[in-house]
């Protein structure tokens, strides 16, 4: 089956410890205009390719949410993601537009999150989690799309999740603007 709606889809990415899952936690609290989505549900070695940017994994979470978002609400995927792993797939013909937030936070804030909230001490691990962190930073406004940043360094996960609500809503706003008028 082909999905024959198209909505946008909104994907919240972020470093492990930035803050995500915990604002995409209190997300679900705020969902009525979109369906939130945790993208770990589906994980398994199978997926574990980086050497082709987890296409496989991409296509299941594009297709998924196209199907879901027949009953006319967007998804919000919450997981780790760049746009370059799918804005060059096929099923990325399904969606309107994709909308990237990363949620960020300072290394030290990091840090302590990883060492001290997860208790991990694995070097390896933490260096990954700093580098992802500090490449969405440093990079935001270079992809393609440009991703929006939300840094959680000095707020709390339901702060965070209410201005992740609100990006959602904004858009959602525009594109109902569009729609009603044919223009921006």
């Amino acid at each position: 089956m082909t999905p024959t709606k198209k909505s946008p889809l909104f994907l919240v990415t972020g470093a492990s410890c930035a803050g995500k899952s915990t604002a995409c936690d209190e997300l679900f609290k705020l969902e009525k205009n979109y369906i939130v989505l945790e993208s770990d549900i589906l994980w398994n070695d199978f997926y574990n390719t980086p050497r082709d940017d987890y296409k496989r994994y991409r296509t299941v979470w594009l297709n998924l949410c196209a199907n879901i978002s027949q009953i006319g609400l967007p998804c919000v995927v919450c997981g780790c993601c760049t746009p370059k792993q799918f804005e060059y797939l096929n099923e990325r013909s399904l969606f309107t537009e994709i909308h990237y937030l990363a949620v960020v936070c300072d290394d030290d804030t990091m840090l302590k999150r990883i060492t001290e909230g997860r208790k991990i001490s694995d070097d390896e691990y933490i260096k990954s989690s700093m580098d992802f962190n500090n490449w969405l930073k440093k990079n935001y406004s270079k992809t393609s799309p440009a991703i929006e940043l939300l840094d959680t360094s000095n707020i709390t996960p339901k702060e965070a999740a209410e201005r992740i609500d609100t990006w959602i809503n904004k858009k959602l706003s525009i594109v109902a603007a569009i729609g009603a008028t044919g223009k921006v």
